[in-house]
């Protein structure tokens, strides 16, 4: 990608006509996964938009500060990184979220974004995964790939995060958009919000499932893949659910890594740069 090394940031002279292309997720202090995942989204959208500088910016804290401590990595908060593209004389700024949901996380980008208005000629941001109808719909079409084929007595289990914020519904949402489309033994559920496992065991117990693939429906396979899904801790779904008898497969990849995910962020950006950002 036509990024530039943080260091030599500040000595750059631009012209005033560039334009930026700054890819915000919440992050990942994973390596393995955030190159499958974040990385491979912003591949993705650098190949699309050639006249755009690509740069990244994590909206966690917590793992903008390990990654410094641990890997001597710098990452910017998105406030950082724009205040980086105001000083180097930036007109243009796309602002794309990997977020999943419109929820609480992508709000508050909106507020940091809408603080820089005026600072740019043009500044715009994308949505999350999820927000339009077609959305779901093409997401669920994306999701299919990476599935196993399920005999009757198989289900896929997608664990997502789960927020306090309405945005919730879209997880319910997303659940009945499996069914509605035909795609069978395909829950939802979340490890801090609703449906939780307990109501996703129900599912289960109902269609008589007996083995259970467990798959992230979040960005990237990090903590929560590697611990609440798939740990060895009691509480972890994995254990749960063998405890409840089932037996259980785990595919540890973040949907960050699905090619048909990629494109639909991709397609976000797309609609950002070309205006169309109404749904």
């Amino acid at each position: 990608m036509r990024r530039i090394a943080s260091t030599d940031k500040k000595e750059v002279k631009r012209n005033g006509n560039q334009k930026a292309m700054l890819v915000v997720s919440f992050g990942t202090s994973y390596e393995d996964t955030r190159k499958a995942t974040i990385e491979a989204c912003e591949r993705k959208i650098d190949k699309a938009f050639s006249a755009y500088e690509v740069r990244r910016a994590f909206t966690s804290n917590m793992i903008i500060k390990k990654l410094k401590e641990r890997d001597n990595m710098v990452v910017d908060t998105p406030e950082q990184a724009l205040v980086k593209l105001r000083e180097e004389g930036f007109s243009e700024v796309i602002v794309q979220s990997l977020h999943i949901l419109n929820g609480a996380e992508y709000h508050d980008l909106e507020a940091e974004v809408a603080k820089f208005e005026g600072s740019f000629d043009r500044l715009v941001i994308g949505k999350p995964l999820l927000t339009g109808v077609d959305d779901y719909l093409n997401a669920a079409e994306a999701l299919k790939n990476q599935m196993p084929s399920l005999a009757d007595n198989e289900a896929v289990v997608w664990m997502g995060h789960g927020t306090y914020h309405f945005a919730n519904a879209a997880y319910a949402c997303l659940d009945y958009v499996f069914e509605d489309i035909g795609m069978k033994n395909t829950f939802v559920g979340t490890v801090e919000g609703y449906p939780e496992l307990d109501s996703v065991i129900k599912k289960l117990k109902k269609h008589r499932i007996e083995k259970v693939t467990l798959m992230p429906l979040m960005l990237v396979a990090g903590d929560h893949a590697q611990n609440d899904m798939a740990g060895d801790e009691e509480d972890s779904w994995k254990v749960v659910l063998e405890k409840q008898g089932f037996a259980v497969d785990v595919y540890m990849h973040g949907l960050g890594e699905n090619e048909g995910i990629q494109e639909m962020y991709m397609s976000h950006a797309k609609a950002a740069v070309e205006g169309q950002t109404g749904y």
